[in-house]
């Protein structure tokens, strides 16, 4: 029996569930989900492997319009998702009408391999309106096959998955089999933190957020690790760290529960604040943090 491998990359605007797709698909929880907009800043691989097939499916930044550097990075990696593509997603909420990026659009209804669009959350709505958003989409995007999904309910994410493997490429496996994500275990204590500041915290701060594990030391029973919470301005260190360290407790509580479970063991966790200010809009800072080559 042949091998089949590719890469399957996943677009769309801020908050059309991109991310919970990717984690059903992978069967763990690789990216980190919250309710507010570039939640995913990175580009991350998920693989599933099985007897004859490896799918690298890749997770993007929601689609926007860059303010700064840091956002201009994000929508790099969205570039980069074009290229190297056997099999793109366009993945739209229910009640969603245009890409915020025209430029992006008309790379999808050009695109030369199999686009799959999912119209997501069909769970909050009814049956009229899904068969007229699928009916809408057949004419914007002609190319594409149309698939009705609710991912964070698992419904007709199987069926999608099955397409993907019928429509992936010949080939060998990219990656060892073993392999569940392309990451090092670093970066996943990093969205984990940054994911609960996502939570626990309103307006700018998350956005002004980023963390950096510097240690990380692994036994057999525990892993001990620090992490840096790095923000703009002293005024948001304070908020971050809160009333007698209250705020930043809490985030290193959560932090560890899931962290407990990712790792399956005990978890020693330190966190510490510091300001780097505009770090969003410095290059070295950027390619630092892994946003810039």
């Amino acid at each position: 029996m042949s091998h089949k491998a590719g890469f399957v990359n996943i677009i769309g605007n801020p908050n059309v569930g991109k991310s919970t797709l990717m984690n059903a698909f992978v069967g763990e929880k690789l990216a980190i989900i919250t309710s507010k907009a570039q939640t995913t800043r990175h580009r991350i691989l998920g693989i599933v492997n099985g007897d004859d097939f490896q799918v690298i499916l890749s997770d993007t930044p929601g689609i926007i319009k860059p303010a700064y550097a840091l956002q201009a990075s994000m929508m790099d990696f969205v570039k980069s998702a074009f290229e190297d593509a056997d099999i793109l997603i366009y993945m739209v909420e229910v009640g969603e009408t245009k890409l915020k990026d025209e430029a992006f659009f008309k790379k999808i209804t050009n695109a030369k391999i199999p686009v799959l669009l999912l119209i997501n959350k069909i769970d909050t709505s009814n049956q009229e309106e899904v068969v007229e958003k699928i009916a809408f989409w057949k004419q914007q995007v002609p190319n594409a096959e149309i698939y009705a999904i609710a991912a964070l309910e698992n419904f007709n994410v199987q069926e999608v998955f099955q397409r993907i493997i019928e429509l992936l490429p010949v080939s060998p496996a990219f990656y060892p089999k073993d392999a569940l994500t392309d990451k090092p275990e670093r970066f996943f204590v990093n969205e984990t933190i940054r994911e609960k500041i996502l939570l626990f915290y309103k307006k700018e701060i998350p956005y002004s957020v980023e963390i950096d594990t510097e240690e990380f030391f692994e036994d057999a029973k525990k892993i001990k690790m620090r992490a840096v919470i790095m923000v703009e301005r002293d005024s948001q260190k304070g908020i971050i760290i809160g009333h007698k360290g209250s705020a930043l407790k809490r985030v290193g509580v959560e932090a560890r529960k899931d962290l407990e479970k990712f790792f399956g063991k005990k978890i020693y966790l330190e966190l510490y604040v510091k300001v780097n200010k505009n770090w969003r809009s410095n290059n070295n800072m950027l390619r630092r943090f892994g946003y810039k080559d």
